[in-house]
């Protein structure tokens, strides 16, 4: 892999943060860095032009390139040296804003009576009929009938935990470890719920096949596509006999699907494209890829299941902001979604790529972890000596934030040897040296033995 742009990137950054280069300042020619450092032009300008992306510079034909006047760096020194592999939301530098804004402008003046007054708890008819337009790429098929608007896809899973399903069954099964907000909404509302463990990149099905037979599980929450926390995905055969299991044993299957736009593989289909009898329930959020503040989901039910999830959510707040939804309706009809996707799918890409060829040079001979194709998160197995907790205060006293993952288990599936790395908000020049760092503490606390007595059942 060709980094050699990567250093041209951090000399720029570098001379913005120490105020060398000033807001308005022209930076060297392609040709001037091309003959320092001995690269090709076209290193200097993937450099220049991955600089751009990040709003860091911008070009002036036939004049050069600029910094930016507002640009972070210059304005925010004083992060400069954390490396936050803990922070979950999407890379601030490639969020759309302008783009959004726009369409929210024109959602005002499209959309004035349904703002002013109460709105279809279901969503508006023309965004999910746009909408079912928008999962036929993803080999979603469905009508905008069985499309429910949600406040992102927590307050899907909040109804979904609660209210009554078909099979007329109580208790829940979820991967384990998951997603924290399943895990908290089935301990705030007091629900039996059973874990089932995950190996490194894949799922016991025999196990499954044991859970849903003997446990009376009303669904299975599953994130099929770059899991959180592990970032590892099922094949389509794993899929397929999921969707068996659960239409013999008659469970529902609720699929996250979170980060699905993220997937550059088209041959890999989403559990849903497997379903014929209707068993699966899925759910998306456009929080992780866009605007977090829109709180936009969505979830595509089951005939059988409409009615009932419709007085659930009707009870809990009516219905979802119709700006928002307007918002998203022309995002998604004007293109701009699509041109957005294409961009952030390179860029988490490459972050991945660069994270999983740092953990083969540095972690191999201290811990394993997973690998996943892209996405947000990968996550590393510790050795039996090394306590989440105890890595992660101690990589926090060098400004260096991992997730220890102990809120992503059920208390009693909890385990201590384990931390999520999240790449989305950690600039590409820093995932390297923080892994090398997180290596080197690992190796440090393993050597000094250092036990945690109280989670020594735990630790696996």
């Amino acid at each position: 892999m060709n980094m050699k742009y990567m250093n041209i990137m951090s000399e720029i950054k570098n001379q913005i943060i120490a105020g060398t280069l000033k807001a308005g300042d022209k930076i060297p020619s392609i040709r001037y860095l091309s003959e320092k450092y001995g690269y090709s032009k076209n290193t200097v300008l993937k450099a220049y032009e991955e600089l751009e992306k990040l709003h860091v510079i911008y070009s002036i034909p036939k004049s050069g390139y600029f910094v930016v006047h507002d640009s972070h760096l210059s304005t925010n020194t004083c992060n400069q040296n954390k490396i936050d592999f803990l922070s979950a939301g999407p890379d601030k530098r490639a969020l759309p804003y302008k783009d959004v804004q726009h369409c929210m402008n024109q959602a005002i003046d499209l959309y004035k009576e349904e703002l002013f007054t109460y709105s279809d708890e279901q969503g508006l008819l023309s965004l999910r009929q746009e909408l079912v337009n928008h999962l036929q790429n993803n080999q979603v098929f469905t009508a905008a009938e069985r499309v429910f608007i949600t406040s992102g896809s927590q307050q899907a899973l909040n109804l979904l935990v609660q209210m009554p399903f078909p099979n007329g069954k109580s208790n829940i099964l979820i991967e384990q470890p998951s997603y924290f907000g399943i895990v908290e909404s089935v301990q705030v509302h007091d629900i039996t719920t059973f874990g089932i463990d995950l190996t490194m990149d894949s799922i016991d099905l025999d196990r499954l096949e044991n859970m849903f037979r003997n446990n009376d599980i009303k669904f299975f929450y599953v994130i099929p596509r770059f899991h959180n926390p592990l970032g590892h995905s099922y094949t389509n055969e794993q899929k397929k006999k999921i969707v068996e299991l659960a239409n013999k044993y008659d469970v529902y299957i609720v699929e996250d699907d979170i980060f699905g736009d993220l997937d550059y593989n088209h041959k890999i289909d989403p559990m849903f494209a497997f379903d014929p009898s209707g068993r699966v329930i899925y759910i998306k959020s456009f929080s992780k890829v866009m605007l977090p503040g829109l709180r936009i989901g969505l979830t595509v039910l089951p005939e059988l299941m409409i009615h009932s999830f419709r007085r659930f959510k009707f009870s809990e707040d009516l219905f979802s902001p119709s700006i928002s939804q307007g918002a998203l309706e022309i995002y998604l009809k004007s293109g701009m979604f699509n041109s957005h996707i294409h961009h952030i799918r390179d860029m988490y890409r490459r972050k991945m790529e660069l994270a999983i060829a740092a953990c083969r040079d540095y972690l191999l001979a201290t811990a394993s972890f997973t690998e996943p194709a892209t996405g947000f998160y990968l996550s590393i197995y510790l050795p039996k000596t090394v306590h989440s907790k105890r890595l992660a205060q101690s990589l926090q006293q060098e400004n260096i934030l991992v997730d220890q993952a102990d809120r992503m288990f059920l208390p009693e599936y909890r385990k201590g040897n384990l931390i999520r790395l999240c790449l989305s908000q950690v600039d590409e020049e820093q995932i390297r040296p923080g892994i090398e760092k997180i290596a080197a503490h690992i190796e440090a606390i393993s050597k000094k033995q250092v036990h945690f007595i109280e989670e020594a059942n735990r630790l696996i």
